[in-house]
């Protein structure tokens, strides 16, 4: 069963690059709010989409103190050569190994294909969730900016889709 909303968020231990400490929900703890935003595959396109959404408006998140984590169960090479490909300046993290403990702990991996399902907990600075949302690995989290920076008290009305769709699907 998935993390919800009002439950307390479990600990972290993520990869960024291979040389750099590994990142911890306690690094954040007091200091800013996470969204965490779990994925299932780098460099496909309903993931493309979502890491783009969250570019276009991560001034909206910075400006709300909350710092986004971009996680899937890829390498941490590959997260980072996608983050590159995208322009993207959030943290792209990797939760390659041991596969999957983080997701697993959220009670967002799906054992049949390998990786997470499309699994958003935003978290304040105490360690709560404040707002969660799971969909599956095929279905695209259309409202993941605008709910989450509503939840925030930003503007929803300042939320952009991802250039060259003006559907916000």
């Amino acid at each position: 069963m998935a993390i919800g909303t009002g439950d307390k968020a479990p600990a972290l231990d993520l990869e960024e690059t291979v040389d750099a400490p590994r990142i911890q929900l306690s690094d954040y703890l007091g200091r800013s709010n996470v969204l965490l935003v779990f994925h299932p595959f780098a460099f496909t396109p309903v993931c493309t989409e979502e890491a783009l959404d969250l570019q276009e408006n991560l001034a909206s998140f910075r400006n709300a103190n909350t710092e986004i984590l971009f996680v899937s169960c890829d390498t941490s090479a590959a997260r980072q050569a996608w983050r590159r490909e995208l322009g993207a300046e959030y943290t792209f993290a990797s939760d390659f190994w041991s596969h999957g403990a983080n997701a697993k702990r959220y009670g967002i991996f799906d054992d049949a294909s390998g990786a997470a399902l499309r699994g958003t907990f935003l978290i304040d600075t105490s360690g709560t969730v404040i707002w969660s949302l799971v969909n599956d690995a095929d279905t695209r989290r259309a409202e993941l900016v605008s709910e989450s920076l509503e939840t925030l008290g930003g503007e929803e009305d300042g939320a952009r889709p991802a250039a060259g769709r003006s559907d916000g699907t």
